[in-house]
């Protein structure tokens, strides 16, 4: 059953945001193991990176939502959402680039911030758009964090990729 934004109070919100990060989280350590370790700072680096700020966050919205509502029962499912934040399943290869996989984490955090934006036009709760606004605003602060980032990585694809695309070379 899908969201219905307009009945949605703060708890359903902040459990609802609180499975957003869980999937987030997992999905960027199954790409950290899709992807493997190759080196320092490679793609994998790159998600486990991810993979911790989505744990963070996680642990920060659990902390806020124990407080306010202790034991209460979640009511929101995993299956009401999917691929919120988390980065597409399809995007991870085995010799992605650090760049490439930063790539896929700025698309997945203006993913969560279009999430966040779409909903808040459908909220009529005051408590549930504040929570929302700033969610949205963290989710701009990543982008940010990210833009950053890439801009100190190399530009172009990683070393084994353009070996292995060179006239004469084994590989393919």
């Amino acid at each position: 059953m899908p969201i219905d934004f307009q009945k949605l109070d703060l708890r359903d919100a902040l459990d609802l945001a609180i499975l957003i990060e869980e999937e987030a989280k997992e999905r960027y350590e199954e790409f950290t193991r899709i992807v493997g370790g190759r080196y320092p700072g490679d793609a994998s680096d790159v998600f486990k990176l991810m993979a911790g700020y989505e744990a963070k966050h996680h642990a920060q919205l659990l902390a806020k939502r124990k407080k306010l509502f202790g034991r209460q029962k979640v009511r929101v499912t995993r299956d009401q959402l999917d691929d919120v934040e988390a980065p597409d399943r399809g995007k991870p290869r085995v010799f992605m680039s650090a760049r490439q996989a930063m790539e896929v984490a700025l698309e997945s955090e203006e993913k969560a911030h279009d999430f966040f934006a779409q909903a808040l036009k459908q909220v009529k709760d005051a408590k549930v758009k504040k929570l929302f606004t700033e969610l949205k605003g963290e989710e701009l602060a990543h982008k940010k964090l990210i833009r950053a980032r890439l801009k100190k990585l190399p530009e172009g694809p990683d070393v084994e990729e353009s070996e292995a695309d060179e006239p004469g070379s084994d590989a393919g």
